[in-house]
């Protein structure tokens, strides 16, 4: 066990909330897919990897960062799009397991299809804000991490406001809960599939264009993000927005005061214990028993 000061259980809690909203964007999208076309993508880190990948590429051209941003999300949203249109539609039928396979066959694709486009050596993405740490409660606080967690509030407010005041956010709630009886008040459960995955990619590739600058950009990237994003969405209970952000925040803040109060090299693993040990005392998620149940 780590001796640490209160300086530096802050700093550990401060960097757990910044992962945390990356996961909480990354679990959303998982339950979002999940509720409207029925399967576990796993392929969800992979978009996160495309975002990273072209933002990395047309920021090496001059290219404004902010439009740089835009056009890397846009990518990964069109790549969610074509995945939905071309491979799971036509699979729709097809029972859970197979198109959980089909998910993990396309992120491997993707991966590959990286690898040769780019190579295997990292790329980055600049700041979007130079300049020293910032002090908070003893804490220093890299400025890309406050720009993390910013977005990610921003995010969430933002699909809040979609899922509450709009017309489109509304009828994706509602194929979410009954996909049937959707149908029958006139909305098209095809048309929600496709936009349940175009929120997922964006959600992620607004994740990749934010982690790019920290972590650096590779094929691989995405694969752990992924997982650890069904991670706190499995927190969550795979069927609640709200559970899937809280499930976010609580996996960061747990990985990140584990790996500084343990040992960094059980910072992976404890995602990883977190799902053994929700799975066998609470399968239905930490907010399982509030949340709409799929049909």
């Amino acid at each position: 066990m780590i001796d640490l000061s209160f300086t530096d259980v802050m700093q550990l809690l401060f960097s757990g909330i910044a992962v945390g909203g990356i996961y909480a964007l990354i679990s959303v999208g998982f339950v979002t897919i999940y509720n409207v076309n029925g399967v576990i993508n796993f392929a969800q880190g992979e978009f996160v990897m495309i975002a990273g990948m072209v933002g990395a590429t047309l920021a090496s051209t001059g290219m404004p960062l902010w439009l740089v941003c835009l056009a890397a999300v846009l990518a990964s949203t069109l790549t969610g799009a074509l995945m939905q249109r071309f491979i799971l539609h036509p699979a729709r039928h097809s029972t859970e397991v197979v198109l959980i396979i089909i998910t993990i066959g396309v992120s491997i694709t993707l991966r590959g299809i990286a690898l040769l486009i780019w190579g295997s050596n990292p790329r980055t993405l600049p700041a979007f804000f130079e300049g020293e740490p910032l002090s908070l409660l003893g804490a220093a606080i890299p400025r890309q991490d406050i720009v993390v967690v910013v977005i990610a509030f921003v995010c969430m407010v933002a699909l809040f406001w979609f899922f509450e005041r709009t017309y489109t956010g509304t009828a994706l709630r509602a194929c979410m809960i009954n996909k049937q009886v959707s149908r029958l008040m006139g909305i098209s459960p095809e048309r929600m599939a496709l936009m349940s995955l175009m929120l997922g990619a964006c959600l992620a590739g607004v994740v990749g264009v934010v982690v790019t600058p920290i972590s650096l950009a590779t094929p691989e990237m995405g694969l752990m993000i992924g997982l650890k994003g069904f991670v706190a969405a499995t927190l969550g209970g795979l069927t609640s927005i709200p559970g899937a952000v809280l499930g976010g925040l609580l996996l960061g803040v747990l990985e990140s005061l584990g790996a500084g109060l343990v040992s960094s090299g059980y910072k992976d693993a404890i995602a990883f214990f977190l799902l053994i040990l929700l799975l066998v005392l609470r399968p239905n998620g930490i907010l399982g028993g509030r949340s709409a149940k799929r049909v």
